[in-house]
């Protein structure tokens, strides 16, 4: 019965709920008793909601508490104000805060709301120990348990007596709320306390807390300051033994012991590292005098101390003078040695470590050999004092410097000859000067007798001298003069010609020529597009010159040449401009050429209508050709002369080709030929040469030809004469 009437129940309260309405008037947060608060006060932070509702019951929500958009509590309610406590507040609660009421599908958040917490609480200090010995280490523990990290610590050492922070060490802990630090203690630090403060970022605020001692910390020494004692008391005279001591007391506590260290000025002159006592000893010098330090150390501890020890002098510390500290070879050398007060009991004066004198006094005849650095010693008894240094230079004189230079090579203009200065014989350092034409070209000093090495750039040929000094009294000597003949190479290569128009017959002359170069220069002459040269030729002079007496057309055509001597190399043969010659013919000659071919042209012409006139005169003697046929020939001896026989058997001496070759073609060249029949007529003729006289008679034969010919064309006939005739 009691199950199904709660069933029945919450189904009505269920629809009842899904009847009724809701709305989320206003929602905001309280915080009490402010937004900043001090550190360890209590703090409640209040969301209040109003909520309106058609039902007779409280609706039941959701409360959502949020720091910096975390959220930290959830919470269901029915109530219209829900409340978050916080207990004695710290800075790590410092923030943003807000609060959302969820309402079925309704939502609704307050503003952010901003919470300062001020202060930090006092830190604790814990040490781990109260008693230590200089240079021991104390461990300071610093912490603030209420906060939470990132927190930032400072710690410092105090000096009780004078409340002087001697050191201050910082340090931050991220994720802890304490740190440990190590302090050394140091020398001269006798009761000492240690102060801690923290510090903590809140927003954009930081909050430091106020200094925490911590408990008194004593400082036991290790050592004691060192002290000095000098033996003996009072005043001390050279050459009375002297004893200096350093001595330290060291406390039980200590695990090891010091390093004792005397020192005058810089110098260490005793030291010991077992013991509490340093001993320096020493027979007493005016070298003593002078303020001594004791240094008493280990890795973190120092302490020192200081004594002025004063040394009576028994005599002056002696004085080197010579009569010259720079002498020639063969002036007197003189070198002596004094003291002031006590009068020293014996003198040595060295050379070096070499003795050249037991006296206070030293001179000879001065040589190369006697140059160097001299001193003095003087004592008395157990007392010996060092002079002065003196440097002695006995100065050889030069012998005459030679001047040369590396003959094997030619010097070509422009290149670098190296000059060289040497004195063979002679104190150095040697200066030494080199002249050019009698004018300094450069000076240098050699500290040896090695030659000193000049260069220069000559341009033409030179005179060298060379001048050397050093410190021999004489004067400078002088070198021999050196020539150096320098090759001037090719610059610039010229052909030139007198006229480029040659008349035939005439001499044609080319010049080729250079500028300032020096000799044997070889010259060659080209003609263009030929590869070797018509003329070479090798002379010690800046030109040469080619020429031909009779000019001809052959001479026609485009010239250049080039020169060269030993300092051009052969990709560096020079090459000159390109001259151009023609060669014309002499008006005579041309007159004579004229004449020449116009009589040629007339002979021509006059040979032309002669053979044409002839042939016309020739053309109107033929014979008609005859119309019958033609018979065998009889000579006169009766000889039958076939027709078809050989043209040269059957021609008659005499016979002309000429009339011939008409009485075989027809008149009309251009018509077609006519079919003729030939006859001939033996005929004797009677005549008489005229050259031979009247009385010689001759019988000619004379063959007749007789052609038939068509009625339409003339009759061409001619005859053929046997033997002489008299050519008509």
């Amino acid at each position: 019965m009691w199950p199904g009437a709660l069933l029945t129940l919450l189904l009505c309260s269920s629809l009842e709920a899904q009847e009724n309405s809701f709305t989320i008037n206003n929602i905001n947060m309280v915080i009490l008793p402010d937004q900043e608060v001090q550190n360890g006060e209590n703090m409640t932070l209040q969301c209040n909601v109003d909520i309106s509702t058609t039902s007779h019951v409280r609706p039941q929500h959701r409360v959502l508490f949020y720091k910096d958009d975390v959220l930290f509590r959830n919470v269901s309610s029915t109530e219209m104000t829900e409340s978050y406590i916080i207990p004695q507040a710290r800075v790590y609660d410092s923030g943003t805060y807000k609060c959302t009421v969820v309402l079925n599908n309704k939502v609704k958040t307050t503003p952010e709301y901003e919470v300062l917490v001020r202060g930090v609480p006092p830190p604790r200090v814990m040490l781990d120990k109260k008693e230590v010995i200089e240079g021991g280490v104390v461990m300071i523990n610093c912490s603030v348990p209420e906060e939470k990290g990132p927190v930032h610590f400072t710690i410092e050492k105090v000096n009780l007596e004078t409340r002087e922070v001697k050191s201050k060490r910082k340090k931050s802990s991220p994720n802890q709320n304490s740190v440990t630090l190590a302090f050394t203690v140091e020398e001269q630090e006798r009761v000492i306390y240690f102060q801690c403060k923290a510090s903590i970022i809140s927003l954009r605020h930081m909050e430091t807390s106020e200094n925490t001692k911590s408990d008194m910390v004593t400082v036991r020494e290790s050592f004691s300051s060192p002290k000095f004692y000098v033996y003996p008391e009072g005043p001390i005279l050279e050459g009375t033994p002297m004893h200096i001591n350093c001595t330290i007391q060291v406390a039980h506590m200590a695990t090891v012991f010091p390093e004792i260290i005397i020192q005058k000025d810089k110098a260490i002159v005793a030291h010991s590292r077992q013991g509490n006592v340093a001993t320096y000893s020493a027979m007493a010098t005016v070298e003593h005098n002078g303020n001594y330090t004791c240094k008493v150390e280990t890795s973190q501890i120092s302490k020192v101390s200081s004594i002025v020890v004063n040394i009576t002098e028994l005599f002056s510390k002696p004085k080197l003078e010579s009569s010259a500290t720079r002498l020639d070879q063969g002036d007197s050398l003189h070198l002596w040695c004094a003291t002031s007060g006590a009068t020293a009991d014996n003198f040595t004066i060295q050379k070096g470590e070499m003795i050249v004198s037991q006296s206070s006094s030293f001179g000879k005849r001065a040589s190369v050999w006697d140059s160097g650095i001299y001193t003095c010693v003087a004592g008395i008894g157990k007392v010996f004092k060092k002079s002065n240094t003196v440097r002695i230079t006995v100065c050889e004189m030069l012998s005459k410097p030679r001047i040369f230079y590396d003959s094997k090579s030619e010097v070509i203009k422009g290149q670098t000859v190296e000059v060289n200065c040497q004195s063979i014989n002679g104190t150095s350092p040697i200066s030494y000067h080199l002249l050019k034409a009698s004018d300094t070209l450069e000076s240098r000093t050699v500290n040896s007798n090695e030659p000193a090495v000049f260069r220069d750039n000559p341009t033409e040929d030179a005179e060298y001298q060379c001048k050397a000094n050093n410190c021999h009294s004489n004067s400078e000597m002088t070198s021999e003069l050196l020539l150096v003949k320098v090759i001037a190479p090719v610059a610039e290569v010229k052909l030139s010609i007198l006229n480029k128009m040659v008349e035939s017959g005439e001499e044609i002359v080319l010049r080729c020529s250079v500028n300032k170069a020096s000799g044997p220069i070889t010259y060659k002459f080209y003609k263009e597009k030929e590869v070797r040269p018509f003329h070479e030729v090798t002379l010690n002079d800046t030109q040469a010159i080619w020429f031909t007496t009779q000019a001809s057309v052959k001479q026609e055509g485009q010239y250049y040449c080039t020169a060269s001597n030993r300092a051009n190399l052969a990709p560096n043969i020079l090459k000159s401009n390109i001259l151009t010659v023609k060669v014309f013919l002499a008006p005579w000659k041309k007159g004579l050429i004229a004449v020449v071919v116009i009589v040629v042209i007339i002979a021509l012409l006059v040979l032309g209508a002669r053979c044409y006139f002839r042939k016309k005169a020739k053309a109107k003697q033929m014979p008609v050709e005859m119309s019958r046929p033609a018979v065998p020939l009889l000579t006169s001896n009766n000889e039958k002369v076939l027709s078809d026989s050989s043209p040269e058997a059957n021609r008659p001496y005499g016979y002309n080709d000429d009339i011939g070759n008409h009485a075989t073609k027809p008149i009309n060249e251009n018509k077609e030929p006519l079919t003729l029949d030939v006859e001939y007529t033996e005929v004797e003729v009677n005549s008489l040469e005229p050259q031979e006289g009247l009385g010689r008679k001759g019988t000619e034969t004379v063959y007749s030809e007789i052609r038939k010919a068509n009625p339409d064309f003339m009759e061409n006939r001619y005859s053929r004469t046997e033997g002489s005739l008299d050519g008509t």
